[in-house]
């Protein structure tokens, strides 16, 4: 069983490229056309009520297929099945709306290493159609100065645990798991030299073997609701169990050793790559905007596509 202590034994102690367009989880869904601006026919591009039909919607007068909706679904989980196909459908508009700009164009690219056609094409219509300042010496260094406390070299902790394993959906063996951490932790409150003892006698964990030590951990080697627990914690037996998706720990940290703050020199690139990915973000969401508000768009209402093409 995993046990969420980011060690790496393949007995379970471990903790292609596609274009896509995000979308706002908070816009209006498919919203029915005024009578004057249906087609001919007089129907209604909406969504359907039936779950076996599919909103019709237009780019242009280009159709989105149910097919390509279809397709596009996995790719945008959601509590419902109309948010899941209008966050879909919003997608594919926009990939269209960026599509049909490029054959205006008549962008003839190359693709490079791991680029699909549509992908370099975009890349190449976005580089030419939105200018983008990148940020300067100043910029980044004025980022540093308000923002220092984020520029830290992660903590470091040497570890011991013993998992009381229990299946995250079995409320009774969790139960169960929970008392039985109480005693053993009553245990080592009384005599914490047991640790290693009552390691192997009860971990599921492999690092049994070693009496529960697990060595050095990091930040990003556990599963993210351990590390959050684990991280705070003070040198010593720590006094509850940490609950995870695999059950109880119990915790005894060895050493701790604190973050650094680190130079500027040292994380210049990642303030200067996170400026420039931030203008970026801001200055394609105002060019889908563009886009969107210059388009004969129906079957679909978008309030603004505040969210950016991602890559």
């Amino acid at each position: 069983m995993a046990c969420g202590c980011g060690g790496s034994t393949d007995d379970g102690c471990s903790g292609g490229a596609r274009l896509d367009v995000d979308v706002p989880v908070d816009a209006t869904l498919f919203e029915e056309l005024p009578p004057e601006e249906r087609p001919e026919t007089g129907e209604a591009l909406l969504i359907a009520s039936s779950e076996q039909e599919w909103p019709r919607v237009r780019v242009n007068g280009v159709e989105i297929v149910p097919q390509a909706i279809a397709q596009e679904l996995q790719y945008h989980p959601a509590a419902s099945r109309d948010e899941a196909v209008y966050r879909a459908v919003q997608a594919l508009v926009l990939r269209e709306l960026l599509q049909q700009r490029i054959g205006e164009l008549g962008l003839v690219v190359r693709t490079g290493a791991g680029e699909s056609e549509e992908e370099a094409a975009t890349r190449v219509l976005i580089e030419r159609e939105v200018p983008l300042p990148l940020a300067d010496e100043s910029a980044c260094r004025t980022y540093y100065e308000g923002n220092a406390q984020r520029f830290f070299s992660a903590p470091l902790l040497a570890v011991r645990h013993i998992l009381l394993a229990s299946p995250a959906d079995d409320p009774e063996t969790r139960s169960l798991s929970r008392e039985q951490a109480l005693e053993l932790l009553g245990q080592l409150a009384q005599v914490p030299q047991r640790f290693a003892e009552l390691a192997a006698q009860h971990s599921a964990c492999p690092s049994k073997a070693q009496g529960g030590a697990l060595g050095q951990i990091s930040k990003g080697q556990t599963v993210p609701e351990f590390e959050r627990q684990l991280f705070r914690l003070p040198q010593g037996l720590c006094g509850q169990p940490l609950e995870s998706r695999y059950g109880f720990h119990l915790v005894f940290v060895d050493q701790r050793i604190e973050g650094q703050q680190l130079p500027y020199d040292a994380v210049a690139g990642s303030i200067r790559a996170e400026l420039n990915q931030r203008v970026w973000q801001i200055g394609v969401s105002q060019y889908l905007q563009n886009l969107v508000g210059a388009a004969s768009i129906e079957g679909i209402h978008l309030q603004g596509t505040e969210t950016p093409l991602m890559q």
